[in-house]
């Protein structure tokens, strides 16, 4: 230390010394602070976290890179009490000492409880938990989807109610993880397959109870996301009757357990038997008293004076129809008289000038053979040419010998 004392040193190379002696002393390197949370800031787009921790007398500048934040449950907020453990570092270029997070645990409340906490104001906020948001689930569903472990208790115990109230239901199970790190992934593939793929009418997600860290899969913030958007109905059915997830406010129905959920979409057939010849005897009945009462009501017009005066009423007017009927008849003769008259002169006018009407005084009419075309000047035709002549009674075909202009004929 005496020789670098001797020594004219750039803050540079102060910095770069200081820093080395903290990072290597032992003491230094893993350390457990604690203190309130200050001056939190994480608007980098590196996703690295800058904050003060601080007690009543002083201060140590804080930072949590992305790669540790992202395996932390909860997010820090200004005066939140914590305990960091990490490394005390030197930040050269503004020759300030640091800790380097490492972990970071929620002083007195769990981490997980904190998220859970902090996610359930976020989504509420939102209006995510809105019941106005929430679909009626369908009366009588075909097709249930299920997303649960393949193996666990939970779809046991759905199977056993849908084989005991309702056999003709069909369940379609989209295997998932339902614990640990792996498990969310599995829930949201599920999701996603039930919506897009098949044809389901109803969706129970669940398992079977837990802690809250077993449970921990249902309060991640995407499967929150994922239930609320999802196209079909959502029965969120975790844990035991006391256990909440954020599955549950989010979904369209919350199942205290996964068997509670299969009894709440799949109907008792023998009690919707019931339900149904209640309604029959009901139909029946209200069929009968309106025929009794129909029935009251025609014998009374029956008994009065003006029904019995109906019959002499419809011989009245069946009368006056045919009287009606013969006035329209005779009508109708003299209209038709009148205008086959006038149909007769029109066809007089168009026989005057008919074509053949005028062959039949005599003329005739010449077209060429070769085209069909009507010869009406000596120019349209040759010697030699072939003309048909036609007469009231026939056609001629003559052959053109000679043209002769109209004063050749004077």
């Amino acid at each position: 230390m005496a020789d670098l004392m001797e020594e004219v040193l750039t803050v540079s190379q102060l910095n770069d010394y200081i820093k080395g002696v903290l990072q290597y002393d032992p003491n230094l390197q893993q350390v457990l602070v604690q203190g309130e949370v200050s001056n939190y800031y994480c608007h980098y787009a590196s996703g690295h976290v800058y904050f003060t921790l601080k007690d009543e007398d002083t201060q140590l500048k804080a930072v949590m890179f992305n790669r540790v934040k992202e395996k932390v449950e909860f997010e820090l907020e200004d005066g939140m009490e914590v305990v960091l453990e990490g490394q005390i570092t030197v930040y050269p270029p503004r020759g300030e000492y640091q800790i380097q997070v490492s972990d970071v645990q929620p002083k007195g409340t769990g981490a997980l409880h904190i998220a859970f906490e902090q996610l359930k104001k976020k989504l509420e906020k939102e209006g995510l938990f809105k019941e106005q948001h929430k679909r009626e689930l369908p009366e009588i569903p075909q097709k249930i989807g299920v997303i649960t472990s393949p193996t666990g208790a939970a779809i046991r115990d759905i199977i056993s109610v849908v084989k005991r109230r309702f056999t003709n239901v069909s369940l379609l199970i989209a295997p998932a993880t339902v614990q640990g790190d792996n498990a969310e992934p599995t829930l949201l593939r599920g999701l996603e397959l039930l919506n897009d793929q098949f044809d389901v009418d109803v969706i129970i997600i669940g398992r079977g109870g837990g802690s809250l860290e077993d449970l921990w899969a249902f309060n991640k913030e995407k499967l929150a996301r994922a239930i609320f958007n999802s196209k079909t109905p959502v029965i969120s059915a975790v844990g035991h009757e006391t256990d909440y997830t954020i599955s549950d406010f989010v979904a369209d129905l919350r199942a205290p357990t996964p068997s509670a959920a299969a009894e709440l979409v799949v109907s008792d057939r023998q009690e919707l038997k019931k339900y149904l010849q209640r309604l029959i005897n009901n139909l029946n009945a209200a069929i009968n008293n309106k025929l009794e009462q129909e029935e009251q009501r025609l014998d009374n017009l029956i008994s009065k004076s003006a029904f019995r005066l109906f019959p002499d009423r419809i011989n009245e007017n069946a009368q006056k129809i045919d009287d009606l009927a013969q006035r329209l008849d005779k009508n109708m003769t003299n209209l038709l008289a009148a205008k086959e008259d006038k149909l007769e002169a029109v066809i007089g006018k168009l026989d005057s000038l008919s074509p053949l009407h005028t062959l039949g005084r005599g003329y005739s009419l010449t077209r060429r053979v070769d085209n069909e075309e009507k010869v009406k000047s000596i120019t349209e035709v040759e010697v030699g040419n072939e003309v048909e002549v036609i007469v009231q009674d026939g056609e001629l075909i003559c052959e053109v010998k000679d043209i002769k202009q109209e004063n050749e004929f004077e």
